[in-house]
């Protein structure tokens, strides 16, 4: 079977089995994969000749990444349910890499423990990591996630996403996350249509 037919199959069935809403689900998937090759791609190869051997564990990191969030289950039974599910198409050692970059890249644990020794995997670790952060900085994502997992109307919502870009999202750079060339690039691409989305939801609510 192809290696993305089992883990976006693997993402639709965890979806449903957990009640993984739009915003971490199928098409937020889609978006860290491509941004992760994006970022990867941005790497010159003479200088980072191993990522061609670890391409199967970015890619992979970035589909799944979500499929062990402790916002939706127990992490420690995401990652084993993950395990599970890809024990046959990876070696042990490859299986350890994708879970220990799972296991750490989240926002919340970067700021309380900073970036982890991810030795031989620092590289790849760093592009599955950033590349869930370039996907933060779509706004109508996070009010998605505030009204599915708050029960928010669209007024509190659009508050609650402007908030939180304002304490975090825009902060990416400055805060040090952003490592890569390109990440830092985006950033100051993604930002300002991020303030762009504001203005019209602020528009649309005032109607």
């Amino acid at each position: 079977m192809n290696i993305f037919n089992l883990l976006f199959n693997y993402v639709l069935q965890t979806t449903i089995k957990y009640d993984i809403d739009e915003s971490h689900g199928l098409s937020h998937s889609m978006n860290v994969l491509h941004n992760a090759q994006s970022i990867r791609n941005s790497l010159n190869p003479i200088y980072h000749p191993y990522l061609k051997d670890q391409d199967h564990i970015i890619y992979t990191s970035a589909v799944l990444h979500d499929m062990c969030d402790k916002k939706y289950m127990d992490v420690d039974e995401g990652i084993q349910n993950i395990e599970n599910a890809i024990n046959t198409s990876f070696d042990s050692n490859d299986i350890d890499a994708i879970k220990q970059i799972m296991n750490t890249m989240s926002y919340s644990k970067v700021k309380l423990n900073g970036f982890p020794d991810m030795g031989e995997f620092q590289t790849a670790y760093h592009i599955v990591r950033e590349a869930d952060l370039l996907a933060a900085y779509d706004f109508d994502r996070c009010m998605v996630y505030d009204m599915y997992k708050k029960g928010t109307n669209v007024d509190e919502a659009y508050e609650n996403a402007k908030k939180l870009f304002y304490n975090r999202v825009f902060k990416h750079h400055s805060d040090g996350l952003l490592i890569t060339d390109y990440s830092q690039t985006q950033h100051f691409i993604l930002k300002p249509l991020a303030h762009q989305r504001m203005v019209s939801w602020n528009q649309i609510l005032k109607i």
